[in-house]
């Protein structure tokens, strides 16, 4: 994780770092109040659980007043999370960090290298984008020689909870994290479908996670039909998800199962390339999109 290799870092230099008196020309201190917020947030993403203030002061040989100073600082600017017990957690603020890392390392452009070759570039519109709190940024677009009535670019942001790649995402990360993002009342629509409340986004996030990849059926834009799939770095974890859009009228009679296995196999070969480990094949049983009943007066 982001924090681990910056704490392998701060100890390196910490050990590298001269003594007092030391010649010019040394490896400048490290900051202490910066080396311990560091070291803190670190365990604290290692533990995976909440911490009191009394471990944390023990595990990082601290006294308590430091570590309550620190704390306070880091819940302040969403860093951490304070329980009502008074243990603390990672907060959401995290992510930020995260995903701008994500959004310049080579994972985007691993996904523009996937359609070098034309003769294998797919028709339709391919995606990838990271999570930004509670909404998905695509640091990557293909768009396709299909026409969808909406254009994807780089930079675009969409609900998470809506669009294919951030459900691809949420699903596979801790469901506190996921509540915590989500935790407000009725989440927003765009096209009238799609979760109403958390519960039901949980809901979701449990069967992308039972076949493996995330359906967008009209969520986004009516008459979009999208899949998503996760990809995941070296640890397992979710840092970027890549999806597929199709206009749903021109689905074949496979009901998108070659774009089902298209976006699998393009989320696999990404994973493997930051060093993950391939997730398993979903089960071809994807649930056929519904199709609208036409009304008397002809609307969808």
């Amino acid at each position: 994780m982001v924090f681990s290799q910056l704490n392998a870092s701060i100890e390196a230099r910490r050990r590298a770092e001269p003594a007092s008196g030391a010649a010019p020309g040394a490896s400048p201190a490290l900051v202490p109040s910066v080396s311990r917020a560091l070291t803190l947030l670190d365990r604290l993403a290692q533990q995976r659980q909440p911490m009191s203030l009394a471990r944390l002061a023990s595990e990082l040989a601290l006294p308590k007043s430091s570590v309550h100073g620190l704390c306070n600082t880091l819940v302040t600017f969403g860093y951490l999370r304070r329980q009502d017990d008074g243990a603390f957690l990672i907060g959401p603020r995290v992510m930020s960090l995260a995903e701008a890392f994500v959004a310049n390392t080579d994972v985007a452009r691993e996904f523009n290298a996937l359609w070098n070759d034309a003769a294998t570039a797919p028709d339709e519109t391919m995606l990838l984008s990271v999570l930004d709190g509670g909404d998905v940024v695509y640091v990557a677009a293909r768009n396709g020689v299909r026409p969808l009535g909406l254009a994807f670019t780089v930079g675009m942001r969409l609900p998470a909870h809506l669009a294919a790649t951030g459900k691809a995402m949420l699903a596979f990360h801790e469901p506190q994290f996921v509540r915590s993002l989500f935790a407000a009342g009725r989440l927003p629509r765009m096209a009238g479908k799609g979760p109403k409340t958390a519960a039901e986004l949980m809901k979701d996030l449990k069967a992308v996670r039972e076949r493996g990849y995330s359906i967008d059926d009209e969520g986004v834009r009516e008459g979009v039909y999208c899949l998503g799939a996760p990809v995941f770095d070296a640890a397992g974890r979710p840092v970027a998800g890549i999806g597929v859009c199709i206009n749903k009228a021109m689905l074949s009679g496979d009901q998108g199962e070659r774009h089902r296995r298209a976006v699998l196999e393009a989320a696999r070969t990404l994973s493997q390339r930051l060093g993950a480990t391939p997730p398993q094949a979903a089960p071809a049983d994807a649930p056929a999109p519904r199709r609208h009943r036409t009304s008397k007066v002809g609307k969808r």
